[in-house]
């Protein structure tokens, strides 16, 4: 009956088909109840399922903050596009950019860097920014990000000033108070391009981005205002895009129309300068990049040490089942054949802990913020009944504490290409362990075997 059933088998693989016996076979060494092989089955779907897990919650979390803090820096400060020394009388220029179809929000700004007080109070380093009046009508990525705490978003007057919830309360300065900026032109004019001047403002609002440079060092007036303070004949120009990834295009087409208008090159009129956000933050992102790889390579060691638990396994059931690969192979299957079924018993091990290591990881990761608040809830019981039997003060422990990080909440960015990714790696690693250790079925002679049988 054997011999028919791999009479059958040859036949079906002449006609190009797969021969069933290797799944049956895989599914009977992955499902064994006993043996000394048993938990070489069950060890490796945890670790992977654990591995899986762990990975895509760390990296879903580290994407909330990181995205968080790029998209922050990208439609708050830095824009897209930026050109630089561009002429504030050529405003046709800027209706040409305004229209490209790529273009979705355009803003001319002015920086000047200098000090705030109030009062007696201590003086802070500060940068002013210097925005239209309809910024946050114009611009939805920066009305967006920009939370309004107290007062009103209102540039329209010249006397008005915007400052960060942090630098309000460093200064102690509320709504309606008197601020006065003094810029580095003045203090030190050596180093500056003239101009600078003192000039108390009246706050009107406090507003906060979630990024902790902004909320403590930035103020945000009239555009008009800014002038004073540097060289009103020129701004630069902030250039939002549709799509950032999208950027050669755009950039060219940018570059066109100044070309065209005289406003690049070598010429004492011709002075702008344009750059992209992956110019000017090069070095942040860089380091954000750099920081993301290394977390993928020290949470990936786990799939490696769970490979050579698989690869050690099967090595050891090759050995075990010495007698049933012998007389698979006198009843004709091939080693290539055999090879296959210890393989495909890797791969239902890779995808059983693919599986259920990544359903509860994507559960966790849309659902972090109740997932950190039963940990807490949990801690601080264990805690609590501790310090009610020795006598201690109960416990308030906190994953992510206001006291310590610049955080409201612990937010969480899952990307699908990455969820592919960490769920071919935990699945590829066991089926290559598998394959790689199923080489050791050439050293096994049925001959040999049978005879000794």
């Amino acid at each position: 009956m054997t011999g028919a059933m791999f009479g059958k088998t040859k036949g079906k693989n002449r006609a190009g088909g797969a021969p069933l016996w290797i799944g049956f076979v895989a599914f009977r060494y992955t499902f064994r109840k006993k043996g000394r092989s048993h938990a070489s089955s069950a060890l490796p779907v945890l670790g992977i399922a654990v591995g899986v897990l762990a990975l895509t919650v760390i990296i879903a979390v580290m994407n909330g903050f990181q995205l968080g803090f790029i998209e922050t820096i990208l439609e708050v400060s830095s824009y897209h596009i930026r050109v630089d020394d561009f002429p504030a009388d050529r405003t046709d220029v800027m209706e040409r950019i305004g229209k490209l179809d790529g273009v979705s929000a355009l803003t001319p700004y002015r920086e000047v860097k200098g000090i705030l007080r109030r009062d007696a109070m201590k003086p802070e380093l500060a940068v002013m920014r210097g925005l239209p009046p309809d910024a946050l009508s114009t611009d939805g990525g920066f009305a967006e990000k920009i939370e309004v705490e107290r007062g009103a978003f209102d540039l329209a007057g010249a006397d008005v000033i915007l400052l960060g919830a942090e630098a309000a309360a460093r200064l102690s300065a509320r709504i309606g108070d008197k601020v006065e900026f003094v810029s580095f032109a003045d203090i030190l004019p050596a180093i500056g391009d003239g101009g600078g001047e003192n000039r108390a403002f009246i706050l009107a609002g406090i507003f906060r981005t979630g990024f902790y440079e902004y909320d403590s060092r930035w103020a945000l007036v009239n555009l008009d205002a800014a002038a004073a303070f540097s060289n009103p004949d020129v701004f630069t120009l902030g250039i939002k895009l549709k799509n950032r990834w999208n950027l050669d295009a755009s950039l060219e087409r940018i570059t066109a129309i100044l070309d065209e208008a005289g406003l690049t090159g070598n010429g004492d009129a011709a002075r702008a300068r344009v750059s992209t956000w992956r110019d000017y933050n090069k070095a942040f992102f860089g380091a954000l990049r750099t920081e993301k790889l290394m977390m993928f390579v020290l949470v990936g060691l786990i799939f490696i040490v769970v490979a050579l638990n698989i690869f050690q396994g099967q090595r050891r059931i090759v050995l075990e089942k010495r007698e049933e690969i012998g007389l698979l192979r006198s009843v004709g299957a091939s080693e290539f054949q055999v090879r296959c079924a210890f393989a495909f018993n890797g791969v239902i091990l890779g995808l059983a802990g693919a599986v259920a290591g990544m359903i509860p990881a994507l559960l966790i990761s849309t659902h972090i913020k109740q997932f950190f608040t039963l940990i807490e809830t949990l801690v601080n019981f264990v805690l609590n009944a501790l310090a009610a039997v020795t006598g201690a003060d109960g416990g308030d422990f906190s994953v992510f504490s206001p006291a310590v990080f610049y955080i409201k909440e612990i937010p969480s960015r899952i990307i699908p290409s990455e969820v592919a990714l960490i769920f071919l790696f935990g699945f590829l690693s066991a089926a290559w362990a598998a394959w790689a250790a199923s080489k050791k079925v050439s050293g096994v002679k049925p001959a040999e075997v049978l005879r000794y049988e």
